[in-house]
């Protein structure tokens, strides 16, 4: 049996267990404490309710869904003051369990359901549609990970990071320990929020970090010097070579907790697409004078953000599914094993394995019977939608990919903290798409509503089984009863796919997903409302139901080839897939972080001390994430009202003027215009002192 510490969990909670050792959690499996209460039911409802409506907006607006779990774990521990009796932690637990039912909800919708309004075809759904879709979707991804459980709860214990479970499970112990911890995880998150706060919602600095932008001067594409002067210019120029980093305290600390073999992996990921294959397209395409599908213009024009959306991308695409592939097939005996307990518990009576409170799953029996009855309810759907053919048709396919792809979700999560549910759903979409085109020809325009409600029930399962995987492993460590875990998440999901539509609808009455003029084939997104995905994913159904041979296959080969070599070069295949896929802003700053994870651990010879700074480490940069989560939130919230009409003022040297639509925060060119000779040298030494801070305060606790 481990050790466990005086304040927190057992020693080998994020270590890999040895022969013979157990983990120990941090609520004994033969302790009874409150855990399903009326008080956690409730504010578990009340925080899905409110993050779905948040996590919708700032989603829509930038194209990134903040991770609900964390400030809800933090709300959890503020309101235990509220009571004469605090909150035990498995109270917590449950609360942060049902309440984050709301980001990957929201998530799942958001990438989908605005392609409706975008191709003003909303006249075609209803909030039913969006909620069932939602809800069947969420349950899905619910139920599909259930048996996998112990395989990357126990049997992965210790080998895969968990990023955000880790951030809200020390978010979670320092609320019940309190003292030192909960002193330094509130100042991590104040240093790390209001540097979020004032860099990416007020826009004080430039944090977009590159060593060169591109500019258009009379119709001419011009490269401007920046942190390598005239060097990174000329290499942006004549390679489309552009380094960049994003400098925010939540990344950063994000790559602490995934720590640094990992974080290279991704960033290598990201190497090889920005730094070899951008510049690599470039060279061999500034001579071709036609245009080279799926590119609209000449790729002598293009700049190096859209030779990686156009062709680079794509590759990273095909590596993730092909990723996703190998890793079922590496997991196939677990699945295979999984389901064969519950049809032996459905036809032959057996009982449930591990019995102990702690590895007690919903019963597989009733699993089984589950997941039955929402494959009935989802090809009734399908019909309604369509007809008896499509709708068994898109049944198939909707199983199979959500089905397949759960793991992948989960995996992606476990790794590296964020869910490739926008790749994954793209895939599906194109399957789905080309698939419609043969059962239902001549019928463009239903063909495009079908194939967006079945992407939506993919991407919301795939989401909700990333989001869910965090869920079990913070219970996991804590001692909680997976089976109230997974009973109570159904709640979560039915009320959060209640809203996404209506937060979507309501969005979309207040700004638009179009400017006034757009039509079906000429679609005019609203800067002010970007929905990026949704705008993707109304581009790529759009061309499919409209030409499905002439999509780009070769490239999507391309990735799939380069996840097999990974495989056979033992480099963790989606890891590297992440890495090619995300643009490589994102994934430097994780980088930085892994590597100060790695001075840590190597920072005294006393592997006592290097361990005790590293787990200092680790807590502040789960108040990093924490803080970045928090001041997302607050500046979606203060977005949408005129909160901040003094508060626009009090930004350092921004010349801001009133914004067109009235809101208070700025746009984002102001920043970039203002500060383009010296906003990003203030962003580096800014976020330099951040880790320079975060490195001296994890010494003290040799000192402690």
């Amino acid at each position: 049996m481990a050790s466990v510490t005086k304040k927190g969990l057992a020693t080998n909670a994020y270590t890999p267990l040895k022969p013979g050792e157990k983990y120990a959690p941090y609520v004994p499996a033969s302790q009874m404490i409150p855990e399903v209460t009326t008080r956690s039911i409730i504010w578990g409802l009340v925080m899905a309710i409110i993050f779905s409506f948040g996590a919708a907006y700032l989603g829509l607006k930038i194209g990134q869904v903040f991770e609900a779990a964390i400030p809800i774990a933090i709300l959890a521990i503020g309101l235990s003051r509220l009571y004469p009796r605090k909150n035990t932690i498995l109270e917590n637990v449950i609360i942060q369990s049902i309440g984050s039912a709301s980001g990957v909800v929201v998530a799942g919708g958001i990438f989908v359901i605005p392609a409706f309004y975008i191709l003003q075809l909303q006249d075609k759904i209803t909030l039913i549609h969006i909620f069932l879709a939602a809800f069947i979707g969420g349950s899905l991804g619910i139920l599909f990970l259930i048996p996998l459980r112990r395989y990357f709860m126990v049997e992965q214990h210790g080998l895969l990071p968990f990023p955000e479970a880790t951030a809200t499970t020390e978010i979670l112990v320092s609320g019940e320990a309190g003292g030192g911890q909960a002193g330094t995880l509130v100042v991590s998150m104040l240093i790390g929020g209001l540097y979020d706060f004032f860099a990416d919602v007020m826009h004080t600095w430039n944090f977009h970090l590159a060593t060169a932008y591109s500019v258009m001067e009379n119709g001419v594409l011009r490269w401007k010097s920046q942190l390598l002067g005239n060097v990174g210019a000329y290499l942006g120029e004549k390679y489309r070579l552009v380094l960049k980093l994003d400098a925010l305290s939540a990344i950063f600390g994000l790559g602490y907790i995934v720590g640094l073999k990992y974080s290279a992996i991704i960033t290598g990921g990201s190497v090889l697409s920005f730094l070899i294959l951008v510049p690599a397209v470039y060279f061999f395409g500034q001579h071709i004078t036609t245009l080279i599908p799926p590119g609209t213009v000449l790729i002598k024009d293009m700049t190096e953000i859209q030779i990686f959306g156009t062709y680079v991308q794509k590759i990273g695409i095909g590596a993730i599914a092909m990723a996703g592939i190998l890793g079922i097939i590496k997991s196939s005996k677990v699945i295979l094993q999984s389901f064969s307990i519950g049809f032996k518990q459905l036809f032959g009576g057996h009982h449930e394995i591990g019995q102990e409170r702690t590895d007690r799953d919903i019963n597989m029996k009733s699993l089984m019977l589950l997941i039955g009855l929402f494959m009935v309810m989802l090809v009734i759907f399908f019909i309604w939608i369509s007809n008896p053919v499509v709708g068994v048709v898109g049944f198939g396919i909707v199983i199979l990919l959500a089905f397949l792809f759960t793991t992948v979700a989960a995996y992606a999560i476990a790794i590296v903290g964020t869910n490739p549910v926008s790749g994954m759903t793209l895939i599906t979409l194109i399957i789905t798409s080309l698939v419609l085109s043969l059962v239902m020809p001549g019928e463009k325009i239903q063909g495009i509503v079908v194939a967006l409600i079945m992407g939506c029930v993919v991407c919301t399962a795939l989401s909700m089984s990333g989001g869910f995987v965090t869920d079990l492993k913070i219970g996991y460590w804590f001692g909680s009863t997976p089976a109230n875990q997974q009973r109570w998440k159904f709640l979560g999901t039915f009320l959060s796919a209640a809203s996404v539509g209506l937060a979507i609808l309501i969005i979309h009455k207040a700004y638009g997903f179009t400017l006034p003029g757009s039509t079906f084939d000429n679609p005019i997104a609203n800067p002010n409302v970007a929905a990026p995905q949704g705008n993707l994913m109304a581009t790529i159904v759009k061309s499919l139901m409209a030409d499905p041979i002439n999509q780009p296959w070769f490239l999507f080969g391309i990735g799939a080839l380069i996840a097999v070599v990974l495989e056979m070069c033992k480099v963790p295949p989606l890891a590297f897939a992440l890495g090619m896929y995300l643009p490589i802003q994102l994934n430097v700053p994780l980088l930085a972080g892994g590597f100060l994870a790695w001075l840590l651990s190597r920072s005294s010879k006393n592997k006592e001390i290097s361990a005790a700074r590293q787990e200092r480490g680790t807590l502040i940069a789960s108040g990093f994430i924490a803080g970045g989560a928090l001041m997302g939130m607050i500046g979606a919230i203060l977005n949408l009202d005129q909160l901040g009409t003094l508060a626009r003022y009090i930004s350092i040297g921004v010349p801001f003027g009133v914004n067109t639509d009235g809101r208070w925060i700025p746009q984002i060119e102001n920043a970039l215009t203002y500060y383009r000779d010296y906003g990003m040298v203030i962003g580096l030494l800014t976020f330099i002192g951040l880790a320079v801070w975060m490195y001296y305060h994890s010494q003290k606790a040799a000192q402690e």
